[in-house]
């Protein structure tokens, strides 16, 4: 019979930190409460789901929806939110956070196209697991997120990207954010494809030790980013040293100061998660204004 990893049984220290920035207030179990969070929309959301918080985009004006893309390894599924009407639309790719493609990262996708652009959320674990099978966060880490490649993630953007194109999307005018491990991807992504125009990284991780699977880290990254990343940080997370981060603001300084970090000096990890209890509403919709802004300066 399998057992659930506890904390001490995470494969790395980067595994261990990664949990304590997504529980920096304790560490809870997940048994028994897979059904109800799916049946909100939040698999695998912290409990909690603080609905007095969560914000709720309708879709009126909007065409959203599923689809799957043909990827190596098989169908990629996707979600997608774009204004109803219009066409050469400029494209945001959203990084999920751990937990998968959930009803948070779909509300983002829905207020990026109310906004005014197509933005378009992958399933980046599809082929290593569903996150809503795990009976908690450590399990999730160890096996799930372990076993993903970055190469893969980069591979899987790189045809959202392309597939935008027939949904009325201009792949030449692209961006990306993302969100706790997807705001590490949205920096690894920036210095890949040069087509990026811009990028906004939520509270991602920025160093970690180097492997066959997570070859480089934001931090080896930030004299080869291709396009503007606004990196935006709680200075009371648990999980990501505020040394790390200003290492990377020298970095960035350094390879010409194109790519900036604010750090808010009161807010946890995942701030603008509104179904946790992390969630800071003044940081949350302040990182929101700048995010629209960063996009609209460079996307046009």
């Amino acid at each position: 019979m399998q057992t659930t990893p506890t904390l001490p049984q995470l494969a790395t220290e980067d595994e261990r930190g990664q949990f304590d920035s997504l529980l920096p207030a304790a560490r809870l179990d997940r048994r028994g409460f897979l059904a109800g969070i799916a049946a909100t929309g939040f698999a695998l959301a912290v409990q909690p789901v603080h609905a007095s918080t969560v914000i709720s985009t309708a879709s009126t004006g909007l065409t959203a929806g599923t689809a799957a893309i043909a990827v190596a390894g098989g169908e990629l599924p996707i979600y997608h939110a774009r204004p109803a009407a219009g066409d050469k639309l400029p494209v945001v790719l959203v990084a999920q956070e751990i937990f998968g493609v959930h009803e948070h990262i779909r509300d983002v996708c829905r207020r990026l196209a109310h906004a005014g652009y197509l933005a378009i959320a992958p399933e980046l674990f599809f082929r290593q697991g569903d996150p809503a099978t795990q009976p908690d966060i450590p399990a999730i880490l160890q096996n799930i997120v372990s076993k993903v490649p970055d190469a893969q993630v980069m591979a899987d953007l790189d045809a959202c990207a392309a597939w935008s194109a027939s949904r009325g999307g201009d792949p030449a005018r692209l961006a990306v954010t993302g969100f706790c491990w997807g705001g590490r991807i949205t920096w690894l992504y920036a210095a890949h494809n040069p087509a990026v125009r811009a990028g906004v990284a939520w509270y991602g991780r920025l160093s970690g030790a180097a492997s066959e699977l997570t070859p480089r880290h934001p931090l080896d990254v930030a004299g080869a980013l291709r396009a503007p990343v606004l990196g935006l940080y709680g200075g009371q997370d648990q999980g990501i040293p505020l040394a790390d981060v200003e290492k990377m603001q020298a970095a960035l300084a350094a390879a010409g100061g194109r790519s900036t970090i604010h750090v808010y000096p009161d807010a946890p990890h995942a701030f603008h998660a509104d179904y946790r209890p992390s969630y800071r509403k003044a940081e949350a919709e302040d990182g929101w204004k700048r995010t629209l802004e960063h996009f609209a300066t460079a996307l046009g």
